[in-house]
């Protein structure tokens, strides 16, 4: 049995202190919003709450799904690399990049420099940047895929991309892990699904993420960016169904409009053509501490999985 966490939207806080001229770019909107509503409601005693529960949980492999700064600058880059270092080696923890990560120009290039040995695949010696993307990293029998939809923006945009160049390498991947006989986990942050989120933040490339996991197959997609947890599915090869995960905010306290933080527990068994995916949500109750059991959910092949209580 294979173990995987999976967490997304950290948002690391306080803020380094920011200069005008930092603030002379879309930086002011998000500023703004950081004052008036994110500091609120995002803690990092939430953050260590949670990520000490994964670390008793004794999982084989943590996915990170972007979104881990506010404003990408500088200083909270650095302090995530810092984070990172405590959260994990490279080895047990990957990482894809959210659109907070790459929030103005050249932020998301020094959050690769930066973050580079957690989102390297087992392939690639050279520099992390755009082309190393996606990225495949095999843990066990787990295929570890990380997709980038990170691009700098317009004031008030959110959007996330998927284009032709990472269509033909995430289907190179697949198409790789499947002859290996690997459980396929594509690693994603903006949802790759319509209408999971509003249209200033929804990915542009649905359409072609979706055609390509039906073309070659996947066995889990996890996604962030809604900071909601959610289950869809989408169309897989041979008819096949693939469940698409997404995950309450890491930091979120109980007190915000979104639900407070969760982390994904996922429990891999089984082998090619028969493998099972146990997925117990694991997070904040009102003011509960530590973290209790939300809900677990087997995952097959049907719209409607069935739910068992915990």
């Amino acid at each position: 049995m294979f173990r995987l966490a999976h967490i997304s939207d950290v948002h690391l806080g306080p803020l380094p202190d920011v200069s005008y001229r930092d603030l002379a770019s879309k930086r002011m909107v998000g500023y703004i919003n950081w004052q008036r509503n994110r500091r609120k409601h995002l803690h990092d005693g939430v953050i260590d709450t949670i990520t000490a529960d994964i670390k008793a949980a004794g999982v084989d492999h943590l996915a990170v799904t972007g979104d881990l700064v506010n404003l990408a600058l500088d200083g909270e880059i650095e302090l995530a690399k810092l984070w990172l270092e405590t959260l994990g080696s490279p080895q047990d923890v990957s990482v894809v990049p959210g659109n907070h990560d790459a929030y103005v120009p050249g932020a998301f290039d020094k959050a690769c420099r930066s973050w580079g040995p957690w989102m390297r695949g087992d392939d690639n010696t050279h520099t992390v940047n755009r082309d190393a993307f996606p990225y495949m990293r095999v843990r066990g029998p787990v295929a570890l895929i990380g997709v980038t939809s990170a691009r700098a923006t317009a004031p008030f945009m959110a959007n996330g991309f998927f284009r032709e160049r990472q269509t033909a390498r995430l289907g190179q991947r697949l198409q790789e892990a499947a002859g290996r006989k690997l459980f396929r986990v594509v690693m994603i942050h903006h949802p790759p699904i319509r209408d999971a989120v509003p249209q200033h933040k929804r990915l542009f490339g649905i359409g072609k993420f979706q055609r390509t996991i039906a073309r070659h197959g996947a066995d889990l997609v996890l996604h962030g960016h809604s900071h909601i947890p959610s289950l869809n599915w989408i169309p897989g090869a041979d008819g096949r169904k693939v469940p698409v995960v997404g995950v309450a905010a890491t930091g979120q306290a109980p007190d915000g409009k979104h639900p407070p933080a969760q982390y994904n527990l996922f429990e891999i068994g089984g082998g090619p053509g028969d493998w099972s995916i146990k997925l117990t949500r694991r997070g904040l109750t009102g003011l509960a501490l530590p973290p209790s059991n939300l809900e677990t959910i087997q995952l097959v092949e049907s719209a409607q999985p069935e739910l068992a209580a915990t």
